[in-house]
């Protein structure tokens, strides 16, 4: 660590100088881009096997919703944890930490189906679930120096990175079994050997290359404007929308919950109707694809034609996925891959608007707190999505469980209108 005397120094030259500003963002988004491409392979594992490994362990489907829940719920924690080290000590070690965390939770996993100890599988999820913490959590580390214009565009580029490591993760799967077998492992055991080397890797890419710490610096130069301008810590407060930040976790949240519950369930459902792994992999590759490839579009519009618009657009779209799902029948791959491309990009138009939402209502001395407190939020909504839909089905049926989550989509339009986002957002647009 430096001298402070010299860390005050180098810090002071970032302030001074708008050119260091802009070098030092295009530097953070490269290494978030590479980083993110190791964590979206981590985070296909759990989505595309997870429950298909407690069926085969545990012999029933009532509790195949148990690991989502579980390594969702580990997020949350892992969500807290992760946001107090990036608040204390910058977002380097607090995103290398959780992804190095995910990579320990996923050899756990492993570790559990070689044995075929229950605790331990539930144990190590919980861990897992840092990695899908971190994922999300990275998307903050690309805003931190972002201009006002650019913020949607950085969350974008985070999470279109994803999708080189997701879609190709889901389309491994029968290779990673395979490969597992051979080496004397359960095959479902073998996409969490890639997940364990993925978040490994993602952890040290950032922990490595993410210098300078692009939160330090950040939070260093809105110091000093804020000791230039004289701005009180009593008029930020004043200036919050807490309309707005409670519209925008909304959105984030509703969205997060009906995608996890559909989702969880999609590996068994296809399953009792006659399909191979190799194909759940497929479904599940295009839905994690239609999560984040269509970022850099979906933040284009959230700018241009504002975030009630694509926060509508995301409960007209989880809409349509939930009775396509549940109305096609079960042995088409066609109807399955439409439903799940359109999950996902529900909650792709649900999350970006959603944290554009919640960007534009705080301010930067507040905004990392509500961040993490919302992440938490969304993590605790997978869990419950996740942990409910199993039960769901095991009692009603995979095409109850679709029409539920349509409906409740719905959800999203009132929340908007109610916050007056459109209103606030067409004044934005006259008084330019």
């Amino acid at each position: 660590m430096l001298p402070l005397d010299a860390q005050s120094a180098w810090l002071q030259s970032y302030i001074n100088s708008s050119e260091k500003q802009k070098q030092l963002y295009k530097r953070t988004l490269i290494v978030i881009v590479i980083s993110q491409i190791f964590g979206g392979a981590g985070l296909a594992a759990g989505i595309t096997v997870g429950a298909l490994l407690a069926q085969n362990m545990m012999g029933t489907d009532s509790v195949t919703g148990i690991p989502t829940a579980l390594f969702t719920l580990g997020s949350a924690g892992a969500a807290l944890l992760v946001g107090r080290l990036s608040q204390r000590l910058g977002r380097r070690p607090g995103l290398a930490a959780g992804f190095l965390a995910g990579g320990i939770g996923a050899i756990g996993v492993v570790v559990s189906a070689i044995t075929n100890s229950i605790l331990l599988l539930f144990i190590s999820l919980l861990i897992y679930g840092a990695g899908t913490a971190t994922n999300l959590q990275a998307r903050y580390a690309g805003t931190d120096l972002a201009s006002p214009a650019q913020r949607a565009k950085a969350i974008s580029m985070a999470m279109v990175s994803t999708t080189f490591g997701a879609v190709a993760g889901p389309n491994l799967v029968d290779v990673m079994g395979e490969f597992a077998i051979s080496i004397g492992i359960p095959a479902l055991a073998g996409p969490f050997i890639l997940a364990a080397a993925a978040y490994i890797l993602a952890g040290f890419v950032l922990f490595l290359f993410l210098r300078p710490d692009p939160f330090i610096v950040a939070k260093a130069i809105s110091d000093a404007h804020a000791k230039a301008n004289h701005l009180e810590k009593s008029s930020n407060l004043a200036s919050i929308n807490r309309r707005g930040i409670f519209a925008g976790a909304a959105v984030m949240v509703l969205t997060q919950f009906v995608m996890m519950a559909i989702m969880t369930m999609t590996p068994i459902h296809m399953g009792h109707h006659g399909h191979d792994l190799n194909e759940v992999g497929l479904v599940i590759g295009f839905h994690i694809g239609a999560m984040f490839l269509p970022s850099l579009v979906t933040g284009i519009l959230v700018d241009k034609i504002g975030r009630a618009a694509m926060a509508a657009a995301s409960a007209i779209t989880l809409l349509a996925s939930g009775i396509l799902a549940a109305a096609g029948p079960g042995e088409s791959m066609l109807i399955l891959n439409i439903a799940l491309v359109l999950l996902g990009l529900g909650w792709n138009f649900g999350l970006i608007s959603g944290t554009a939402i919640l960007v534009d209502s705080t301010q930067a001395s507040s905004r990392a707190k509500t961040q993490v407190s919302i992440d938490v939020g969304i993590a605790l909504s997978g869990a419950l999505g996740g942990g409910l839909s199993g039960i769901v089905v095991a009692h009603s049926s995979y095409a109850a469980l679709s029409i539920a989550g349509a409906v409740l989509s719905l959800l999203l339009i009132p929340i908007v209108i109610w916050a007056g986002i459109y209103q606030k957002e067409k004044s934005i647009s006259n008084s330019d």
